[in-house]
C-alpha cells in the first residue's frame, strides 16, 4: 500500500516554497514537526529551515543551499532547482499554514497504518505477561498523536471558558470522616493521595473505610482498588466487620452463628450493588492500573478513585544505572498522570521509614525510599501514634496532612478499634 500521495507532496511542497518566501511563516506553523514530511527529501530542508531559525539567520534561497553545500548534499536535497521551483509554486503565503494542517493530518494517517504495522510485529514477539504487551502497545499508539504546539492564548480567547470554569461547581470526593472533608471538601479528582505509615497503624484499614463511605456518595462513580497482600475475600472481611461491627477475628476465623452470617450476607448484598471492583495480585505494575483504569473510564464514563496498597511492593522495573528511588519516582509520576487522565484521586498506600519511630512527628523524609514522591504527591497524609496519648478499646492514631497542595497542612485525631477495623474521628 502507498501511504504517499501527490496531495502529500503538493501541499508539503507549497509549506516549504511559503517558508522560503517569506521566513515569518514559520511561526504560524511551529506545530509541524520534521516526521510530518512524506519525502525524506522534504525532512532534510525542513530541518536545515529550522536550524536557520534557531541559530537567528535569514531563510532565503542562498542560505539553504549554503548549508547544504557545507556537507555537499546539494544535489539529494534536489539542487537549487528545486528550491527555486518550490518559491515559483507559491503565489502567496498566506494559505500556509492551512497546508501545513494539510500535511499534519496525512501524516497522522501514515503514523496510523505504521502502527497497525508495528502491532502486528509486537504480537510476533516474547513477552513475560500480557501487561508487558498490552504497555508496548499503548506506547507504540501514543506516538501517532502530535507533539503539543504550544500555541498562547489571549484573556479574550480563554474569556468564555475561564466564566465556565468559574460557574462550575467544584467536583471532590466527600470520604465520610467529617471533620476532614469539611477542612479540605473532600479529596480533589486529579489529585496524587499518598497515606503512609509503619506497619499497623490501619493504612488498609482507613483506606477501606473510605472506600465504603465514598460508595454511600449519590451518583458515585466507579471505584478500583487493587490489593497485593490481601485476598479479595480478605478485603470484604475488613469492609464487612468495619460496616456491621461484628468483630473481624470472628469473621476471619469463620466462628459466626446463623444470625451473623444473616448480618453479613445482607451487609454484602448492599455492597455488591456499588461500582467497587477489587484485583487481589502481587507485584502490580503502573502500566495495569493505567490499563484498566482507561477500560473503566471508557465503559462508566466516572472513577471516584484508583486506590492501590501499596506502593513499596509493587513491580517497580529499574533501569541499568537507575536508583529504587529514582525507579519508584516513575511510578507515582506515573500514578499522578492517570489521576489527572482519569479525572479522578489516585490514593497510593506508603510505607514509612524504621527511623520515623525516633522522632516526635514524621516529616516527607520519612516516606520510605522517598525520591520523588513528595514532590509528585498533591496529599501526603502519616498515620502514627503519640506514646502517650491512648484510650482504652483501641488506639490513638494521629493522621497529620504533612502535604496538600491545594489544601494547605492540617492535623487530626482518629480511635482506631483493630477488632472492628474502624476509625472514627475524636472531636476535641
Amino acid at each position: 500500500m502507498n501511504l504517499i500521495t501527490a496531495n502529500d507532496i503538493s501541499a508539503e511542497q507549497s509549506v516549504l516554497g511559503a517558508i522560503l518566501l517569506d521566513s515569518n511563516v514559520l511561526d504560524d506553523i511551529l506545530f509541524l514537526e520534521e516526521r510530518d514530511f512524506s519525502s525524506k527529501k522534504h525532512q532534510q530542508l525542513y530541518n536545515v529551515i529550522k536550524y536557520l531559525d534557531e541559530q537567528n539567520k535569514p531563510i532565503d534561497l542562498m542560505t539553504v543551499v549554503g548549508e547544504f553545500h557545507k556537507f555537499g548534499q546539494v544535489d539529494e536535497m534536489g539542487g537549487v532547482e528545486y528550491l527555486s521551483k518550490l518559491i515559483d509554486s507559491v503565489p502567496t503565503t498566506s494559505n500556509a499554514a492551512y497546508y501545513a494542517k494539510i500535511v499534519r493530518s496525512k501524516a497522522v494517517r501514515r503514523r496510523g497504518v505504521e502502527l497497525a504495522r508495528e502491532i502486528e510485529r509486537l504480537s510476533g514477539e516474547s513477552f513475560d505477561t500480557d501487561e508487558e504487551y498490552f504497555a508496548a502497545v499503548e506506547s507504540a499508539a501514543e506516538r501517532i498523536r502530535p507533539q503539543n504546539s504550544g500555541e498562547m492564548e489571549s484573556l479574550s480567547q480563554i474569556k468564555e471558558g475561564y466564566f465556565k470554569h468559574l460557574t462550575t461547581p467544584v467536583s471532590r470526593i466527600k470520604t465520610g470522616f467529617g471533620q476532614f472533608d469539611e477542612w479540605s471538601n473532600g479529596l480533589g479528582r486529579t489529585d496524587l493521595f499518598i497515606s503512609a505509615g509503619r506497619p499497623s497503624m490501619g493504612k488498609t484499614a482507613l483506606l477501606l473505610q473510605r472506600i465504603r463511605n465514598i460508595l454511600d456518595n449519590p451518583d458515585c462513580g466507579v471505584v478500583l482498588l487493587w490489593s497485593q497482600e490481601m485476598s479479595k475475600y480478605q478485603i470484604i472481611d475488613r469492609m464487612i466487620a468495619s460496616a456491621t461491627e461484628i468483630k473481624f477475628p470472628k469473621i476471619n476465623q469463620k466462628q459466626l452463628d446463623d444470625f451473623e452470617i444473616e448480618v453479613v450476607r445482607a451487609m454484602y448484598e448492599k455492597l455488591e450493588k456499588k461500582p467497587l471492583f477489587v484485583r487481589d495480585a502481587a507485584g502490580v505494575n503502573i502500566q495495569e492500573v493505567r490499563s484498566i483504569s482507561r477500560q473503566f473510564k471508557r465503559r462508566y464514563g466516572k472513577i471516584d478513585l484508583v486506590a492501590v496498597d501499596y506502593l513499596q511492593i509493587m513491580d517497580i522495573p529499574q533501569k541499568k544505572g537507575e536508583s529504587r528511588s529514582q525507579a519508584i519516582g516513575n511510578v507515582t509520576r506515573a500514578a499522578k498522570n492517570i489521576a489527572k487522565d482519569m479525572d479522578c484521586p489516585f490514593m497510593l498506600l506508603s510505607q514509612m521509614t524504621r527511623e520515623s519511630e525516633q522522632k516526635k512527628k514524621p516529616t516527607l523524609a520519612d516516606l520510605k525510599e522517598s525520591g520523588s514522591i513528595e514532590q509528585d504527591a498533591d496529599v501526603v497524609e502519616f498515620l502514627w501514634e503519640k506514646p502517650d496519648d491512648v484510650m482504652r478499646g483501641g488506639k490513638i492514631v494521629q493522621q497529620f496532612i504533612a502535604k496538600g497542595r491545594n489544601i494547605g497542612i492540617n492535623e487530626f485525631r482518629l480511635f482506631f478499634r483493630g477488632y472492628l477495623q474502624r476509625f472514627r474521628e475524636l472531636y476535641e
